[in-house]
C-alpha cells in the first residue's frame, strides 16, 4: 500500500514518524536548522524500513502540521484553555519540551541572549558591550 500525497496519514504512520523524530540525534539535527532537506530525506528512508512510505516532503510537511499544532494546543493550556488538545499531544510534548525557546526572546529583545545564558553571566559582568 502506498500512500500519495492527498492521503492522510493514519495513526501507525504518525506513531512511526513520532519515533523516528524523537531519536536525540534527529531532534538535535531539526532544532535550529533552516534548510533541512537532507535530514527529511533520511527520516523518509527510516520510516520506509518501518513500511511507512512517505517521501522527504511529505515528512517535512507532517512535521511542521504537527509542531504547529502542539504550539498551538501548549500556548492554550498556558493560557488556561484546556478543552483545546490533540491526539499525540503528550509523544510531541516528550519531543518538543526540550527544545530552548530563544526565537520568541530574540524577537522580544532585538537581541538573542543565548550567549548570556549559556555562559551564565551576570549584567554586572557584560563586557560586550
Amino acid at each position: 500500500m502506498e500512500s500519495g500525497a492527498g492521503k492522510h496519514w493514519t495513526e501507525e504512520e504518525v506513531k512511526a514518524l513520532l519515533s523516528v523524530w524523537s531519536e536525540k540525534n534527529i531532534r538535535k539535527q531539526l532544532h535550529g536548522t533552516l534548510r533541512n532537506k537532507g535530514i527529511f530525506i533520511y527520516i523518509a528512508k527510516r520510516l520506509q524500513e518501518l513500511g511507512v512510505c512517505r517521501d522527504w516532503k511529505q515528512c517535512r510537511a507532517k512535521y511542521k502540521n504537527l509542531k504547529y499544532e502542539y504550539r498551538t494546543v501548549k500556548y492554550a493550556h498556558n493560557s488556561g484553555d484546556v478543552t483545546k488538545t490533540m491526539k499525540f499531544f503528550h509523544d510531541l510534548d516528550a519531543i518538543l519540551r526540550y527544545e530552548p525557546v530563544t526565537q520568541l526572546a530574540a524577537e522580544e529583545n532585538s537581541r538573542c541572549s543565548a550567549t548570556e545564558t549559556q555562559l551564565n553571566t551576570s549584567p554586572t559582568t557584560d563586557s560586550t558591550q
